[in-house]
């Protein structure tokens, strides 16, 4: 399947309310956090949100629950793949994205045969403290030429404005957290990314 340019990561099912009615048609859940009853609750709740309005979600992390959620994406990072068990992963037919950021973590990356890989953060990011600097335009046209047909997802700093930048430099797809959480008007700037990834 063709993965949507546009990828926003909400940390509640709620904010599907709000971006699947406007086109969104690719989510990640990042949930940090919560009881396994809560995790379940949410995730299953996303699930049913995206199959009703035929998007994607991919759960971050919970891959157990994605599996028992019969959910069809997971996105794990770095340390996460030290504890996974992707045999199972794959055994469920569950389609898997990988974080990375730098050349020995896209090298793992690519051993697994993932479903995408994602690059970040391209620009700087206010989201999380990192140990990564930015990575820059000509890193992630690097990754491009790494990575081949596996779908490239820009992370990590992402606006409306850098979006054709990321695009030209080789990203297949863009990915954003704060540009819309923390948007004083996130209903209007969702329109604008859905406008401009088309």
């Amino acid at each position: 399947m063709t993965l949507d340019r546009f990828y926003p990561i909400f940390d509640h099912p709620a904010w599907l309310d709000l971006a699947l009615p406007l086109g969104v048609r690719l989510v990640q859940l990042r949930i940090k956090g919560g009881t396994q009853a809560d995790l379940r609750s949410m995730i299953a709740r996303a699930r049913d949100l995206c199959r009703v309005a035929g998007a994607t979600l991919v759960v971050n992390d919970h891959w157990r629950l994605a599996i028992e959620l019969g959910c069809d994406w997971v996105h794990l990072g770095q340390e996460d793949l030290d504890t996974a068990d992707l045999p199972a992963i794959r055994r469920a037919g569950v389609k898997l994205g990988v974080s990375t950021h730098d050349g020995a973590e896209l090298k793992r990356a690519l051993s697994l045969s993932p479903d995408y890989v994602a690059l970040g953060p391209v620009w700087p990011t206010v989201l999380k403290q990192m140990k990564w600097e930015a990575q820059g335009l000509d890193r992630l046209r690097d990754w491009k030429t790494r990575v081949g047909d596996v779908p490239l997802v820009a992370i990590g700093g992402l606006n409306v404005a850098r979006a054709p930048a990321a695009f030209a430099a080789g990203a297949d797809v863009v990915s954003v957290v704060t540009d819309i959480t923390r948007n004083p008007d996130p209903e209007a700037r969702i329109r604008e990314w859905v406008e401009v990834t088309r």
